[in-house]
């Protein structure tokens, strides 16, 4: 697997640590909520890069292609 894979299989599978949504997928937080971490700004480290790159997804509409990447029985 390559890095850019596990990068991708990582974000899928991260939950949200803190906060109302805790427990939550990345990838299953309200689209709202990611973007106002993008306005007042994301956190540092891994989570901050991975929001970041929520926001990118769920701005062009491609969930669907993080959400297979799950390796939980919640698919």
């Amino acid at each position: 697997m390559n890095t850019e894979h596990e990068d991708l299989v990582r974000l899928a599978n991260t939950k949200m640590p803190f906060g109302k949504y805790a427990g939550r997928y990345l990838v299953d937080l309200p689209e709202a909520y990611v973007l106002w971490f993008k306005q007042k700004g994301f956190p540092a480290g891994e989570l901050g890069r991975q929001l970041e790159a929520v926001a990118e997804i769920k701005t062009n509409g491609l969930e669907y292609l993080i959400r297979p990447l799950i390796v939980t029985e919640r698919r």
